[in-house]
C-alpha cells in the first residue's frame, strides 16, 4: 500500500505533466489521483472512522483555499468587467517587453508581500491580459509572475503560507524574516529578469479591447469605483485576519459580498441586460471551474501522503542522511526541501520539519536561528522551479492554460536560477554578519 500509493501519485503526475499528449484535462487527471490515492490508503487496511476523521480535517484545510480562490477570481473578474484594470493599464506606455517585464515583476513582488503569492498572482495575470496580445510572449510574463509572487511572499510573515505557519508557530519573528530574507527574495527574482534583458526581443503588441454587451454603459467613475473597491477588499483581507484571527477565505467573502452590494447599487437603474452583464451573477460564470477542481484534486493527493506518511518518512529520511548539527548539513536539507516543494506542496513539508525539530536554544533550530529562516526562504520560493510547485503556479497555469511541459522547458530554468541565486546571497548574507 504505502509503495503503490506513491507509484500512483508518480503516475498521476506524470498525467497531468503530458496533458497535452495523453489529450486527457490535468484537472481529471488531478481528481482521479487524489481520490484513488484515499481509497488506496482505506483499502489498504488503515482504521476507516480514522481515516474519514483525517480526510475532514484537510478538507477543511483544502476548502478554505478553494472559496478563497473562488473570491478572488470572481473579484478580479468584476473589476476586468468593469474595465476597471483599464485605469492602470492605460498609464502603462510602453511596447518594449524588458522594460514592462521589469516594471510587472516588481509590482508583483511586492504586492505579494502585502497580499499573498496567491492573490497577487491572480491580479498580475489579468493586468498581464491587458497589456500582452502574443501568447507565447504572455506565458513568459506569466512564468515571472509566478516568480515574483512567490519570491515576494516568502519575506512577509502573510505573504506565503508556509511562512505565515513559521510565524504564527513562533519559528520566525516577523522583524527576523524581513530582515534575513529580503535580499535572498530580491535575488531570486533578480537573476531571471537579468537573463531575460539580454535575451528577450520584439515588441508588446497589446489585445484589441473586448466589445463586452455591457461596456459602453461603464463611465470612468464606474470603472474607478470597481477598481478601487475590488483591489481595496483584496488588500483588506490580510488586515481582516490579523484584526479577527478567522481564516483568510472569510475575509475574502465580505470583500466579494461589499463589492456585490457596491455593483448592484451601481447599476439598479440600468436594463436587465447590462445588470445581468456586469454584475456578480453574470461575472461568475466566468470563473475558470476546472482550475479549482484541478487544485483540489492535487490537494487531496498530497494530503493522503501526509496522512499514510510518506512525506514525514521523507522528511526523517533527509534528516538522518545530513548532518544537521553543521551548517552545511542544513544548508542541504533545506535546499533539497526547497526544491521538493516544486513536486509535492511546500505547507506539508514545513509542517514536517515542524514537527521534526525542537527550538532549543544554542542551536541552528532556535527560535530566529538560521534554519527556521532559511526554510521559510526555500520552501517559500523552490516551488516556482515547477509550474504545480505552488499555489500562485496553479492559479496562473489554469488561468493561462500554460502547458506543463512548456513552463518546464522555459521557466522552470529561471526560477531554479534565481533559486540558487537567493541562496547564494543568504550563504553571503550569513557569513557578514556571524563570520
Amino acid at each position: 500500500m504505502y509503495t503503490l500509493m506513491i507509484a500512483l501519485f508518480v503516475l498521476g503526475y506524470a498525467a497531468i505533466a503530458f496533458e497535452h499528449s495523453i489529450k486527457i484535462d490535468k484537472a481529471a487527471s488531478a481528481l482521479l489521483t487524489g481520490v484513488i490515492l484515499w481509497s488506496v490508503y482505506v483499502l489498504g487496511g488503515a482504521d476507516i472512522h480514522l481515516i474519514e476523521h483525517e480526510l475532514l480535517e484537510h478538507f477543511s484545510e483544502i476548502a478554505s483555499i478553494l472559496f478563497f480562490l473562488l473570491g478572488a477570481m470572481t473579484i478580479v473578474e468584476v473589476v476586468d468587467a468593469h474595465q476597471g484594470f483599464s485605469v492602470i493599464t492605460d498609464r502603462i506606455r510602453t511596447t518594449k517587453p524588458v522594460v514592462l517585464l521589469w516594471t510587472l515583476g516588481w509590482l508583483t513582488f511586492f504586492l505579494s508581500s502585502v497580499l499573498d503569492n496567491l492573490t497577487t498572482a491572480i491580479v498580475m495575470v489579468s493586468l498581464v491580459r491587458k497589456l500582452v496580445n502574443d501568447q507565447q510572449m504572455r506565458w513568459i510574463f506569466g512564468g515571472i509572475v509566478v516568480i515574483a509572487a512567490n519570491a515576494g511572499g516568502a519575506w512577509s510573515p502573510i505573504g506565503d503560507v508556509t511562512t505565515t505557519m513559521l510565524w504564527i508557530g513562533g519559528y520566525v519573528s516577523t522583524g527576523t524574516l524581513m530582515t534575513y530574507i529580503f535580499l535572498p527574495s530580491v535575488a531570486v527574482l533578480l537573476a531571471p529578469l537579468v537573463y531575460l534583458s539580454f535575451t528577450l526581443k520584439g515588441q508588446i503588441e497589446r489585445p484589441a479591447v473586448a466589445d463586452n454587451e455591457g461596456s459602453g454603459h461603464i463611465t470612468q467613475r464606474e470603472k474607478t469605483l470597481a477598481l478601487a473597491f475590488g483591489v481595496g477588499g483584496l488588500l483588506f483581507v490580510p488586515i481582516f485576519k490579523t484584526v479577527t484571527h478567522l481564516p483568510p477565505f472569510m475575509g475574502m467573502m465580505l470583500s466579494l459580498a461589499v463589492l456585490w452590494v457596491v455593483t448592484d447599487l451601481l447599476h439598479r437603474k440600468k436594463s436587465d441586460a447590462v445588470r445581468n452583464e456586469l454584475g456578480i451573477l453574470g461575472v461568475i460564470r466566468k470563473i475558470d471551474t476546472p482550475s479549482v477542481l484541478f487544485f483540489l484534486g492535487i490537494l487531496l493527493a498530497v494530503a493522503s501522503l501526509q496522512t499514510a506518511g510518506q512525506l514525514k518518512d521523507l522528511a526523517g529520511t533527509l534528516d538522518s542522511t545530513f548532518d544537521t548539527t553543521t551548517e552545511l548539513g542544513v544548508y542541504l536539507v533545506g535546499g533539497i526541501i526547497g526544491v521538493l516543494s516544486a513536486i509535492i506542496d511546500n505547507v506539508p513539508l514545513v509542517a514536517a520539519a515542524m514537527g521534526m525539530y525542537d527550538m532549543v536554544p544554542g542551536t541552528f533550530f532556535a527560535q530566529d536561528e538560521f534554519f527556521w529562516k532559511y526554510l521559510a526562504f526555500t520552501a517559500g520560493t523552490g516551488g516556482s522551479i515547477l509550474i504545480i510547485g505552488s499555489a500562485a503556479g496553479v492559479a496562473v497555469m489554469g488561468l493561462e492554460k500554460i502547458p506543463f511541459g512548456w513552463y518546464l522547458k522555459k521557466i522552470s530554468f529561471l526560477a531554479l536560477l534565481g533559486y540558487l541565486a537567493g541562496i547564494a546571497v543568504y550563504a553571503v548574507q550569513r557569513w557578514i554578519i556571524f563570520g
